[in-house]
């Protein structure tokens, strides 16, 4: 496939799509099926937002008159159909108070609908991380294009799409911790670049002592500044210290004082100056 033919946008997919079951229409009318308007949804990615009311007016009353005269293509969908070309006809004849409209269903196989399926794929909101990256991977190597022309379609940033991209360059171990919601992106996104036993081992660090993604940078930080090899000592030397801090928090709050931890610094707050003094006191 040629370069940059994903890039054409999804107004110029949706086309093709017409155009190749317009041709397969003329050829044999009887793959035209006559559906319940209440079985069909708009397409959510549909280029077009806005339709001219007085236009829909005169189409639909064209279509009281003579009837539809080029059907709708839709894909099953759900327990319904979605609309993959036609959506004026659809609301035109909606507003005509028509209860069926003539469409073809199309076949998923269909080339035009393979670049439809992989744009919509990515615009879902419940896929994960990994899904979502996996899905970047797939279109930029099957249609030979650049992050930043991937980040054109689907207007995401090109430091987005390479940030999320990454995520497929973390060990197994880890990739399982974030699909399993043990970890977030966040802490993945740190994780990344690492060797893979210090990957591994940070990882369970940030699980077994529920860190947030800012004590994890700072817990990367701290063990690089310490040495330029990441090694099992290190990494409990600051395990310790995260520890210890946590413990004094949970001390202190105990003792009715307002402490907290960031990053690696303690953040002691009184609420007047006899809580102060009452804290001098214990020192």
């Amino acid at each position: 496939m040629a370069k940059n033919r994903l890039g054409r946008g999804l107004s110029s997919i949706l086309d093709d799509v017409e155009d190749a079951y317009r041709k397969d229409v003329e050829e044999d009318s009887s793959i035209i099926r006559e559906i319940k308007l209440d079985k069909i949804v708009p397409n959510i990615h549909q280029p077009r937002k806005h339709f001219d009311e007085i236009a829909l007016k005169e189409l639909s009353d064209s279509i009281v008159k003579h009837g539809l005269l080029q059907p709708i293509v839709v894909v099953e969908k759900d327990d319904g159909y979605m609309i993959i070309a036609g959506e004026r006809r659809f609301r035109a004849t909606k507003l005509a108070k028509k209860e069926k409209i003539d469409a073809i269903v199309a076949n998923y196989e269909s080339k035009y609908l393979r670049e439809l399926a992989l744009l919509e794929n990515i615009q879902r909101e419940n896929l994960s991380p990994l899904e979502l990256a996996q899905s970047y991977k797939e279109l930029i190597e099957q249609y030979k294009i650049t992050q930043d022309e991937l980040g054109d379609i689907i207007h995401k940033s090109r430091t987005q799409i390479t940030n999320t991209l990454r995520l497929l360059t973390l060990t197994p171990h880890t990739q399982e911790l974030l699909n399993s919601g043990k970890i977030t992106q966040g802490h993945a996104k740190v994780l990344v670049g690492l060797d893979e036993k210090s990957e591994i081992m940070i990882a369970d660090t940030i699980v077994g002592q529920k860190l947030s993604v800012r004590d994890s940078e700072t817990l990367i930080k701290s063990i690089k500044n310490r040495s330029s090899n990441i090694n099992q000592e290190s990494i409990k030397k600051v395990k310790q210290d995260v520890r210890e801090i946590k413990m004094v928090v949970e001390k202190l709050n105990d003792l009715g004082f307002h402490s907290r931890k960031s990053g690696n610094k303690l953040i002691l707050t009184f609420d007047d100056n006899t809580q102060a003094l009452e804290f001098l006191k214990l020192i």
